[in-house]
């Protein structure tokens, strides 16, 4: 359900007290407003939209100086001179002659094209109103709704109130204000104070005497002093019988303001557009709606309906008008689409590699599923095994183990015993690889080939290889450097520590610190690593390396974005290109300047041509704009009727008489 906030166009203000005026006029026809509604009803005259007359560019063109020259000397494509004069054609001699008086255009269309910058367009027209549909005890509800994509949009509505039909209102107003004003705020009104006071004075001096003394006494005092309430003696000089009455007006608040109030004055979202009255009492409301553009979004268009009240009743619904359609010029639809590509290296040999934690009992090679997270470690091998090994792109060649261990011990000793895991996990997994293909190849499996050929699966052999890196002592000063659980000044010592060049003297005096106990507990265990290095090959590939050609994805990107008006999303990829695109983006943002640089060292096409015709345009040399948009005509004389339709160079042909000729 669409919901509206309205404005009202009412007093004060000079264009309403003229409207009121020939609002009240057109009231008291003889006719009568019955007459007038039949009459109305059966004739059927209608509220309309209408396009103004738009002149805000021609006018700010004007106001440039270069135009006081009546005459521009340019040149064609070829850099033959020819000039164009601001001229009109004499009716009696059929000669172009000068003319220094640029007329405003009759708006009869139902279709305008407007221009957009930076994502925004501003959508003006007018809502007219004949005479023969006001009334002083009317008000007249004009709802315009906007059609934009797959969406209706309802505008704010546009109100008109006779001067008769205020007057309602005010008078609605007035009596539940009268109402209002019996309800009584302070109750204490309603009590006798005068002749509380006598009593209390004459029966209970002690209570009397209350009413100057400051302290503070409960009721629960009062009353256990003169045994009764301070509530019930208040009660029994209180005008119970007033106070009920006052109670239940104050009940009937909103009822009343429903019944006395029929339509409520519309006070908020008074919108600041010019009003006009015609003298034939025609009502004209300029109306201006600024969008957002978005994707896809070409058209526009705008219908209006309304509803006539008599006080409270809905006593005429206004029918709908023809559209108004606003068709949006945006540079946009300038996007050149053609793909742009990068040269890519393919190489024959790549090069995968992964760390697993496979931890080990100290002093120990047998690997422990048990053992700490080896069991989901081991998995996630297995896991990347078996995808490697059903790669579509590539051929798992071989594999080299790297195996680590932890300082403790005599280095001799730990070289050894890392060589050991190393060679168990290789023939560990050698067993678990020729399983898997074997697998693989009882089971039938399938595979594509890059042509898209569907065939059986074949499996080669992995080489499995072990490397011994002995004792992990680089792992181990990142550990000790990153670890939250060690003062700077146990890290301060570990880093003393590790000149020493003697890896069994260094890791003796490290069993003297503190921090042994926590390093050799916690970091220890993850020194005893494991990594994977994966070798493979490209499928079907002999030579080492390849040259090929891959869409510019970046680009295409940027591309899209300007398609879709989304141009922060454009310029953030286009700008690095410094191409037509790029221009084309820096135009849509009014970046000019930009756009100008890399415009004016492109080939002028008639594409390169138009657009710097808008940008010297919109940066008022107006000579170089009038050549650069014939110079496009020359090229292509589809601009022709591009110019026309784009509101920024159609200024341009009408403040110098373009194409008159061919006219």
């Amino acid at each position: 359900m669409k919901t509206r906030s309205c404005f009202c166009l009412f007093q004060p203000g000079a264009a309403w007290a003229a409207l009121a005026a020939l609002l009240l006029v057109a009231g008291v026809t003889s006719c009568g407003t019955q007459a007038k509604l039949r009459k109305m009803q059966k004739d059927g005259p209608k509220a309309r939209l209408e396009l103004a007359d738009d002149r805000s560019i021609l006018d700010e063109m004007i106001k440039n100086p270069a135009v006081a020259r009546d005459t521009l000397k340019i040149k064609d494509a070829e850099g033959r001179e020819f000039l164009v004069m601001k001229a009109i054609r004499d009716t009696e001699s059929g000669e172009m002659v000068a003319h220094e008086t640029i007329d405003a255009a009759v708006v009869t269309a139902r279709f305008r094209n407007v221009p957009e910058k930076q994502g925004k367009v501003d959508l003006q027209f007018q809502v007219l109103v004949p005479a023969s549909m006001q009334d002083s005890k009317w008000q007249l509800r004009f709802y315009p709704d906007m059609y934009i994509l797959d969406d209706v949009v309802g505008l704010e509505p546009v109100m008109i109130t006779g001067n008769g039909y205020r007057k309602a209102q005010l008078k609605g107003y007035q009596q539940y204000n009268k109402f209002v004003s019996k309800i009584v705020n302070d109750t204490t009104r309603f009590i006798d104070l005068r002749n509380l006071e006598i009593f209390l004075k004459r029966n209970i001096p002690q209570v009397y005497a209350f009413k100057s003394d400051s302290s503070y006494v409960s009721d629960e005092q009062f009353f256990s002093m003169f045994g009764v309430s301070e509530q019930e003696a208040v009660d029994h000089y209180t005008n119970m019988r007033a106070k009920r009455m006052n109670e239940r007006r104050r009940s009937k608040v909103d009822r009343m303001y429903a019944k006395y109030v029929k339509s409520p004055i519309v006070t908020e979202g008074i919108r600041l557009d010019t009003v006009i009255v015609t003298r034939a009492g025609d009502f004209i409301y300029n109306y201006t709606q600024t969008i957002n553009t978005r994707p896809r979004l070409r058209k526009v268009d705008i219908v209006l309906s309304g509803d006539i009240y008599e006080q409270d009743e809905l006593i005429y619904t206004i029918p709908e008008s023809q559209p108004l359609t606003f068709y949006i010029s945006s540079v946009s639809a300038f996007a050149d689409n053609t793909e742009r590509y990068l040269t890519k290296v393919i190489e024959r040999r790549a090069e995968a590699n992964a760390e697993y934690n496979v931890e080990f009992a100290q002093n120990r090679s047998d690997i422990d599923l048990k053992l700490g997270n080896n069991a989901s470690e081991i998995a996630k091998i297995k896991q990347n095994l078996s995808e490697l090994i059903r790669n579509r792109t590539f051929d798992l060649d071989s594999i080299v183990v790297v195996s680590s261990a932890s300082p403790e011990g005599k280095v001799s000793v730990n070289q050894k015993i890392s060589a050991q895991r190393g060679t168990s996990i290789s023939r560990y997994f050698n067993d678990y690889i020729r399983h898997y293909q074997d697998s693989l190849v009882n089971n039938g499996a399938l595979e594509v080939d890059e042509n898209g050929k569907l065939s059986r699966m074949k499996v080669s052999n992995v080489d499995i290889r072990s490397r011994s890196n002995g004792e992990n002592w680089r792992m181990l000063d990142y550990l000790v450097i990153s670890d939250p659980n060690l003062t700077e000044g146990q890290k301060s010592r570990y880093s003393e520590l590790s000149t020493v060049s003697d890896p069994d003297r260094r890791e003796g005096l490290m069993k003297a610190e503190k921090s042994y106990a926590y390093i050799s507990g916690k970091l220890y265990p993850r020194l005893r690593s494991t990594g994977f290095n994966f070798y493979l090959h490209r499928k079907g590939m002999v030579k080492d390396t390849i040259q090929t050609t891959v869409i510019d994805s970046v680009y295409m990107a940027g591309v899209q974005a300007l398609r879709d008006m989304d141009y922060n999303l454009a310029i953030s990829c286009l700008q690095p290109y410094a191409d037509f695109n790029t221009a084309v983006t820096y135009i849509a943002l009014n970046r000019d300047a930009n756009a100008l640089l890399i415009l004016e060292d492109m080939e002028k096409t008639a594409k390169v041509n138009y657009l710097l015709a808008i940008v010297y345009q919109r940066r008022g040399d107006y000579q170089k704009a009038v050549e650069c948009y014939l110079n496009a005509c020359d090229k292509d004389s589809s601009y022709i009727h591009r110019g026309k339709l784009d509101p920024e160079i159609s200024a341009l042909i009408r403040l110098y008489g373009l194409h008159q000729q061919q006219d």
